[in-house]
């Protein structure tokens, strides 16, 4: 499950994905990386994975 290989097409998001932070960029959460179902390696804030 922790492949690096990306989808053909963006997933969708839905509610629950991400939240804009103060600075008004948006955030993935937890819930969107397993979704995703793999790290990017770019240390994301909420990365399941524990790979930084």
């Amino acid at each position: 499950m922790n492949s690096k290989k990306k989808p053909a097409a963006p997933m969708k998001l839905i509610p629950g994905d991400y939240y804009t932070n103060e600075k008004g960029l948006m955030v993935f959460t937890a819930q969107y990386h397993l979704r995703r179902g793999y790290c990017c390696g770019s240390g994301c804030r909420h990365c399941p994975y524990g790979e930084k």
